[in-house]
């Protein structure tokens, strides 16, 4: 019987003349950050530190004094990165420039030092592309020269570090007179009886050639056996009565244990033990009016496929154990996902991951490991990729889950579009590989799944690579240059890449970025924003249906959300066009480090909204409103269950102030696997353009609303809602967060990691109507508050945190001001101002104060604090300012005296009882200064005041001051203070008197 010993002990990394203890299965840097020489690269901006690990050589060695009495032994590397030359007791064994394959070598009768040493990476792309000549990508990274995962190079999402080491498990295994050297089982269904046809190939020692072998297999208590005589073999296993494993959502998912035996006249010789389901896969790309379908068909049901793409769950794959394999494809699971794709530009995962997705019904999408660049088809690139693919494809053949190989990521598309060609000018770029060499291999060893040439892919080279009439197609073009509403202008075959980005959530920010000022453009934001243009093109999404956030915790939500409702656009659209389109796969599931991305999972495993929107989504039965293409609207219902639908819906048209102004039921029948349109009445649609109106639709504890106009044109009243906590018996950790609103809410959201960074919600997105309630489960956070919940809630328009003041609801405060108030509570008296103050820099000014008491009969005294708001108001604060006008929060205008041009957006931070109204001050576009007041209530109903000027952003701050009456330089510092307390009195008389109602 074989005898096998893992090496998974008593290595060493040599490093500068030393040795440090290494872990195997490990990489370089996963063994400097144990030994304390390496900072963690995925916080701050340490990455750019970590940059020299990929730019040397690097060696790792163990003493191998394994005896053995078996015939021979050889060494297993399941896999090393990436190209390495071993040596054993100073002899070569052989070398390696291949991360995806399984290296085997025999060192019978060998022992003493083992030595791996790995070429750079970088070293090994150049020789290799100094041989083959240079190739086009879309990343300034050598990645399409070496059989390494690309990603390693860093992307648009991920980090730059190539890796070095052994980092798949190594071991000796000692074997006598033959050994299985591959099984590969073929899985078929005919009728109700489930085959296995087992392909079999043995190498045998000297002893053992000739040697009668017999080959065992056991599956559901079904055996066969057939006598080997050659090194090859065939063995057919039929299982009557088989039952059939399904994608999850449309049954069960049964695994059977296949057992292997070789064996002679003395016994066992070696097993093989893998888990099998029985079920057909088929993709049906015929044509019909509308293009070239692409459709996958298991157990001859047509799906509608809703997936989602993965990356490596972390740069450093060796960190990535079969328990984080099973939390975040649980993750997917739970989120209706019913398929994985597996991206080209990453690795073929490990065992612990396929099995998951047997487990958990998940279909897998493989894709050969190419991405977005033109690859060599010479040596030593061409033999390399043909041995790679031999292996995984006999590797991942068992898998029940695995549904479809894919040649390429892009690759076909850049070709067409991205400008290759005439760069090529005539030489390989890989197009040899997707329509040539892999769907060879594929039909020779896996003819029980289908093969699609890359993705995207129109199927022949008639139709544009990226044709959404004709097979796969990527939809890039909204994200990087349109409105997220622009996915409803076409209704592509199948859906293969789309996303949004949003920030990851807060809780994993602030590990990350520890100690940060965290804005957008932070330095540690922008270094973990890989994206060109990336945090433009979310504040483009942003600007596109809101005003400009006025900080940072208005912005991450604000990104979360738009980043939800992109992919709800896209989905609910597609979804609505089935059978025509057969399915989307969203970009992308998880992320491999805390970054800004398109995941709905960051790096730190935490659930974005888009986790929580694509539950929904990919629900089997979802209710949508959907434009007409007569103009009209129609509530869409898709039903992918096994069941009718039959549900009843309510229609209400009503007003932001809450108002119902009408209302109606209907009925629908939906039949399993269908979608019904129901156009909506014309008296219950929101008349085109209305800032006041929007229609809801209820059905079966689902909602769809529609607005007629962006978020930013719609007239949404100051949101208003109580919270309160109540526990969970038996709950520990766990309570609910019960919201009763008062107004239309909508799209409130509960960032639980805002509360501690342990807690998680389970729900996201929430509209609420007047008087409706919801309750949100929040676990991992004991003693939760309702004061904490309310600081973690966020909606569309900025909640109050008290109820409103009867002196705002009576129009005698502006709407900034009713805002003030609420939080202040104050209630008319006297008013202590103190101005200025603090020890940090404020450009050229000293510290001075001014003190000054105001009487404010009978108007509150937030009133002040809100004629900062208050366009009418505007010159009162110096007579120069000319030229003033409103642009939503925002006001505009120019100076005479000091010729220069501001723009101030209003910012309140809450920090009860704090409050502070900000401006930002720019000049031709550029930040210059930043002026405000901060507020805060006293317990005996006073309000103190401090205003401030920061003119760290540039000269102009000075223009500021001076409008103001202040002075910041070009004076003596007794008299700049002075003239600074009187300039301020000034002004804070003509706030009192600005504030007091008309004669």
């Amino acid at each position: 019987m074989k005898d096998v010993t893992q090496l998974d002990r008593g290595w060493s990394l040599h490093h500068d003349g030393g040795l440090l203890p290494a872990q195997v299965p490990g990489c370089v840097h996963t063994d400097l950050l144990n030994a304390g020489l390496l900072a963690d690269p995925y916080l701050h901006t340490n990455e750019k530190d970590a940059a020299w690990i990929g730019r040397r050589d690097w060696t790792y060695s163990t003493r191998l004094d394994h005896g053995s009495s078996h015939e021979r032994t050889d060494l297993v590397f399941e896999g090393l990165d990436t190209a390495a030359r071993i040596t054993l007791a100073g002899t070569e064994l052989g070398r390696t420039r291949n991360m995806h394959r399984t290296y085997r070598f025999d060192t019978t009768g060998l022992t003493g030092d083992l030595a791996v040493r790995f070429t750079s990476p970088y070293q090994e792309a150049d020789e290799v592309r100094a041989t083959t000549g240079a190739r086009p990508n879309v990343y300034p990274e050598p990645f399409q020269y070496i059989r390494k995962m690309a990603s390693s190079f860093g992307w648009d999402w991920g980090p730059t570090l190539p890796t070095s080491g052994i980092w798949r498990p190594a071991r000796l295994e000692h074997w006598s007179t033959a050994r299985l050297a591959e099984v590969r089982p073929l899985v078929t269904v005919h009728g109700s009886t489930g085959r296995v046809e087992l392909h079999l190939a043995v190498e045998r020692t000297a002893t053992g050639a000739g040697r009668p072998l017999t080959v065992r297999a056991t599956a559901a208590g079904h055996t066969t056996e057939t006598a080997l005589d050659g090194d090859t073999g065939i063995l057919v296993l039929d299982v009557p009565d088989a039952a059939l494993w399904w994608p999850r959502g449309r049954g069960d998912q049964p695994l059977y244990d296949l057992d292997v035996t070789l064996a002679d006249g003395s016994g066992t010789l070696d097993t093989w033990q893998r888990r099998i389901g029985f079920r057909t896969v088929e993709l049906d790309r015929s044509t019909d009016e509308h293009g070239t379908g692409f459709t996958l068909v298991v157990n001859g049901e047509r799906l509608f496929v809703r997936g989602a793409n993965w990356i490596p769950d972390d740069t450093l794959v060796t960190r990535v154990t079969p328990e984080r394999y099973r939390t975040r494809l649980t993750q997917a699971a739970e989120a209706n996902i019913d398929l994985i794709r597996v991206w080209g530009g990453g690795i073929y995962e490990d065992e612990a991951f396929y099995d998951t997705c047997d487990e958990l019904g998940l279909m897998v999408w493989q894709d050969f490991l190419f991405a977005c660049a033109a690859y060599p088809e010479e040596q030593p690139l061409r033999g390399e990729i043909e041995a790679e693919a031999r292996d995984n494809v006999t590797r991942l053949a068992p898998h029940p889950s695995l549904v479809l190989w894919n040649g390429n990521n892009e690759n076909l598309w850049g070709f067409r579009d991205w400008g290759w060609e005439p760069e090529l000018a005539g030489d390989s770029w890989g197009e040899g590989y997707y329509l040539g060499l892999l769907p060879r291999i594929v039909a020779e060893l896996d003819p029980t799944r289908p093969y699609s040439a890359g993705s995207p892919w129109s199927g022949s080279w008639d139709h544009h690579p990226n044709d959404p009439d004709h097979g796969t197609h990527h939809s890039w073009e909204v994200w990087n240059r349109r409105d997220y509403s622009e996915y409803r202008d076409s209704v592509p075959r199948f859906v293969a890449e789309f996303g949004w980005q949003a920030p990851p959530a807060l809780a994993t920010l602030q590990r990350a970025l520890t100690g940060e000022d965290l804005a957008p453009d932070s330095p540690g934001m922008l270094h973990h924003q890989k994206a060109e243009d990336g945090n433009g093109k979310l504040d483009r999404g942003i600007a596109r249906h809101f005003e400009p956030p006025a900080d940072f915790d208005r912005w991450h939500y604000l990104a979360q959300l738009v980043q939800a409702r992109a992919i709800a656009t896209g989905i609910e659209h597609w979804r609505s066009h089935w059978p025509r389109c057969a399915g989307t796969v969203v970009w992308q599931l998880n992320d491999c480090w805390p970054v800004s991305s398109w995941a709905a999972v960051d790096g730190d495993g935490r659930r974005k909204p888009l986790w929580y929107e694509l539950r929904r989504l990919y629900a089997d039965r979802l209710l949508t409103v959907q434009p007409a293409a007569d103009g009209a609207l129609e509530i869409v219902l898709v039903n992918q269950a096994a069941e009718p639908w039959t549900p009843a819906l309510r229609l209400r048209r009503l007003t932001a102030d809450g108002t119902l102004t009408a209302d109606t039921a209907a009925e629908a029948v939906v039949a399993p696997g269908s979608v019904t349109r129901l156009t909506v009445p014309p008296a219950l649609a929101p008349s085109e353009g209305s800032a006041k109106e929007y229609l809801a639709v209820d059905a079966d504890g689902l909602r769809a609303v529609h607005f007629a106009v962006t978020d930013r044109l719609f007239g949404y009243p100051q949101p208003d809602f109580d919270v309160a906590v109540r526990s969970v018996e038996g709950g520990g950790d766990t309570a609910e967060v019960v919201v009763t609103a008062r107004t239309l809410v909508r799209d409130l959201l509960l960032q639980a990691d805002r509360i501690d960074p342990a807690a998680e919600a389970d729900r996201g997105l929430l509209t609420l109507l007047p008087g409706e309630q919801a309750v949100v489960r929040v676990t991992g956070c004991p003693g939760l508050t309702a004061g904490a919940a309310r600081r973690a809630l966020f909606c569309v328009e900025q909640p109050a945190r008290s109820p409103p003041a009867a002196a705002a609801a009576a129009g005698r405060i502006p709407p900034w001001g009713a805002h003030a108030y609420r939080a202040a509570r104050g209630g008319g008296g006297r008013l202590a101002y103190t101005a200025g103050g603090g020890d940090r820099p404020m450009g050229a000014a000293r510290i001075w104060t001014v003190e000054e008491s105001l009487e404010f009969p009978a108007v509150p005294p937030d009133a002040v604090y809100a004629l900062l708001a208050d366009v009418r108001r505007m010159k009162e604060f110096s007579p120069e300012v000319v030229g003033v006008w409103r642009r939503g929060r925002n006001f505009v205008g120019f100076n005479r005296r000091a010729g220069w041009v501001w723009f101030t957006t209003c910012r309140i931070v809450v920090a009860e009882p704090e409050r502070e109204f900000a401006f930002d001050v720019t000049t031709f576009g550029l930040p210059v200064a930043r002026w405000g007041y901060r507020l805060e209530a006293q317990g005996d109903g006073t309000l103190v005041t401090e205003y401030w000027i920061d003119q760290r952003r540039g000269g102009a701050g000075a223009a500021v001051a001076e409008t103001l009456g202040l002075v910041f330089s070009g004076t003596p510092a007794a008299q700049r203070a002075e003239r600074n307390r009187a300039g301020m009195r000034t002004t804070l008389h003509r706030l009192r008197d600005a504030c007091l109602p008309p004669a």
